[in-house]
């Protein structure tokens, strides 16, 4: 009966099968990075009774928690949270010091509330390859996904998916990944929604990141044409592919520099994607570096970009600690000059015409660059935690963030100087 059809109809109907199995939905409430101040999301720590069955999970790295062993070097202000647990650090006064969990939703949920308040219109979720694999952790990560899609609704913020792969154990873990993000698509439903689903697409399709790309430091064990296979994957197949790509690259990506691996294949990979990201966070230390070191190497890589018809979203960070991490380097190791250092960066990436920013990190006290809300009044004792200038609020890089974020959008002008705090701890 088939082959009696004009062969129009039959084409017709052979692209529309095809389309068929696709398994993401036509479009999102979200449909572009563009106009967006999107940040990382980690979402890894967790206490011993939670229920994610992780101990102090992230909080620690080895040996027993406490005073003198941690890995974080910022506090989270904890008024906001419904749900906290007792710590063996004490404050000033002899109260415990407490600790919110990753693990349960009250923790998501405030999260993004502050997102919606403050105007931050996202965040990409961590996810590692190695947590991938079947146990707590991959279930840990698993439920605060599933947590963040259901806030995301909630307070109308844009989610995607941002594959860091280090550790990865090249070709041997495609695999893994493949199988990873089909469990995503098909258990968590993550792009499936909806026109009015959380995630966030870009050029018509759903947006997923590959963070790691390039790089030439020892620890990385995959080469650029196992990243290749894994872009054609999510480029190409039938059913979980038709994706925007977005790859996470070295600072010194163009020009092959010092962090960089000195492989030409990386830049016909670049231009096979949608969006670069280069990984800025320590390439300078203070303003007058940004200045001097980095500055024109940004306004570089937008006119690389442009010309070769990929899209750019630049990284911002506030600042940089992790001395309870990483004993052997030095606390406070990057300031924050009381939010300029972190101003410098995102009114210097719209100045030069960027379209979207990423910011580093919104929830990462390990190395100490969260722009959620920390404690100005953290424990004492022998481990140490940075905190914020005096006249600082808690709240002020979420300000910042979110200020930055509505000049993106054309919906405040830029201010020849830094925004102040705002002493009634509002949105804009």
């Amino acid at each position: 009966m088939l082959k009696k059809l004009p062969l129009l109809l039959v084409a017709v109907l052979a692209i529309n099968s095809s389309f068929a199995k696709i398994k993401h939905s036509k479009t999102s409430k979200h449909t572009s990075y563009k106009g967006l101040l999107m940040a990382g999301y980690q979402g890894w720590h967790d206490t011993p009774t939670d229920g994610a069955n992780r101990g102090w999970g992230h909080y620690l790295q080895s040996g027993v928690f406490g005073p003198g062993n941690l890995k974080i070097d910022l506090w989270p202000e904890l008024s906001e949270y419904k749900k906290m647990y007792p710590t063996p650090f004490s404050h000033a006064d002899g109260t415990v010091a407490m600790l919110p969990s990753d693990h349960d939703y009250s923790t998501t949920d405030v999260r993004f509330k502050w997102m919606e308040q403050y105007g931050v219109d996202g965040v990409f979720m961590q996810r590692f390859i190695g947590n991938t694999r079947p146990g707590n952790t991959r279930n840990h990560f698993n439920k605060v996904l599933g947590d963040a899609l259901k806030a995301a609704r909630k307070y109308n913020r844009a989610i995607a998916v941002m594959y860091d792969f280090s550790g990865m154990r090249d070709t041997l873990d495609i695999p893994l990944f493949i199988s990873d993000w089909k469990n995503l698509v098909d258990s968590l439903k993550i792009t499936r929604g909806g026109n009015n689903q959380p995630y966030l697409y870009h050029n018509g399709k759903p947006l997923v990141v590959l963070w790691g790309v390039g790089f030439n430091d020892s620890g990385r064990h995959y080469s650029t044409k196992t990243v290749a296979r894994i872009i054609d994957f999510l480029q190409n197949d039938p059913v979980y592919g038709h994706c925007a790509v977005m790859l996470g690259v070295p600072t010194y990506w163009r020009e092959f520099g010092s962090d960089t691996e000195k492989n030409p294949e990386l830049h016909a990979l670049i231009k096979k994607v949608d969006i670069i990201h280069p990984w800025t966070v320590g390439r300078y230390r203070s303003i007058e570096q940004y200045n001097s070191k980095y500055s024109d190497v940004l306004k570089g890589d937008m006119a690389w970009c442009k010309e070769n018809h990929v899209d750019y979203a630049p990284t911002c960070f506030p600042g940089f600690s992790w001395h309870n991490l990483n004993l052997k380097s030095k606390f406070n190791d990057i300031p924050r000059e009381s939010g300029t250092f972190f101003w410098t960066q995102l009114s210097n990436a719209i100045n030069n015409g960027a379209e979207m920013i990423y910011v580093a990190m919104f929830d990462e006290v390990d190395e100490g660059t969260a722009i959620m809300k920390v404690s100005q009044n953290p424990p004492i004792g022998p481990s140490p935690f940075v905190v914020f200038d005096k006249g600082i609020p808690s709240d002020y890089y979420l300000y910042l963030a979110g200020y930055a974020g509505k000049v993106l959008k054309k919906q405040l002008p830029l201010p020849e100087t830094i925004p102040l705090p705002k002493s009634d701890k509002s949105a804009l």
